[in-house]
């Protein structure tokens, strides 16, 4: 397996996201997902650590799958949100005895209302220096583009933005669909002098209340002109196809811009994944 630095260094990365599910239909289907997205060759899939402040899955033992049975690159997510030190610790450890060398570290949230006595960690920052003391690992950060939808202010989430990946090895964004916010944002932590590979994430649109959802959680933009598009499809098979065209156009913006990969969000389905994968050149074998 490999770092994802060095992977980086060789040329543009293609990966893909995928969340731990919890029950054995949600297993069946991530692996049937897996088999298929595996054919791409990506240079590495992630996993997600209790996204929303859910409960947490069992995110160890598919990277130990991704890994074993699909032999890719599989890197964990890590989220510090209601962790104790001594916890976060311990999944570190757990970690280095599987010959981890990739994590994305995360702060999480907790469920709307939800309160920790036990949460160590303010910030992802404060988890990067932690991993740092602990594990040689490659560790990668969330990045807003668009702007963190907790912030203070614009000046704000930049300088917190701009601190975080100096830390870092690298940094996956959350979706977006428009490539000059991506540009502007790399624009500014060059002008700023943090040369940190930023991998923009991508998601195939092809659900407008599931988009609308996360859009508004994350602070993007879900474009009109993509909306009124998915609003007058015909049906299903007909939203796919405009979703695909989006995040293909979209991708091959940002790869000619000098993005150092795509990071592909399947919400743990393959088609979608592997047709705009497919347009930009990464053929299944």
């Amino acid at each position: 397996m490999a770092r994802i630095t060095q992977l980086l260094d060789a040329g543009p990365t293609l990966s893909f996201e995928f969340s731990a599910p919890r029950d054995e239909e949600g297993a069946e289907r991530l692996r049937r997902t897996l088999a298929r997205l595996s054919t791409h060759r990506p240079h590495f899939m992630s996993v997600t650590y209790g996204a929303g402040g859910t409960t947490r899955g069992p995110t160890r033992d598919w990277v130990q799958t991704i890994r074993d049975d699909f032999q890719v690159e599989a890197m964990p997510h890590l989220t510090c949100v209601a962790h104790s030190r001594d916890e976060v610790a311990d999944i570190i450890k757990s970690y280095q005895s599987d010959r981890i060398e990739n994590i994305l570290a995360l702060r999480g949230d907790l469920p709307h209302g939800a309160q920790s006595s036990t949460q160590a960690f303010d910030t992802a920052a404060q988890l990067v220096d932690f991993i740092r003391q602990r594990a040689d690992w490659d560790i990668g950060v969330a990045a807003h583009p668009e702007g963190h939808p907790m912030a203070a202010s614009v000046e704000a989430d930049l300088a917190h933005q701009t601190a975080k990946l100096r830390q870092a090895d690298f940094a996956i964004t959350q979706f977006g669909y428009r490539a000059e916010y991506y540009e502007q944002f790399v624009n500014q932590l060059d002008a700023r002098g943090v040369e940190t590979p930023v991998i923009p994430g991508i998601m195939p649109p092809t659900n407008v209340a599931g988009i609308e959802r996360m859009s508004a959680l994350n602070g993007t933009e879900f474009p009109t002109d993509i909306r009124d598009r998915l609003e007058a499809a015909s049906g299903a098979a007909q939203r796919r196809e405009i979703g695909v065209e989006v995040a293909a156009h979209l991708g091959r913006e940002l790869l000619e811009l000098g993005a150092p990969g795509l990071h592909i969000y399947t919400m743990n389905f393959a088609r979608a994944a592997s047709e705009v994968a497919a347009a930009l050149g990464w053929t299944a074998d």
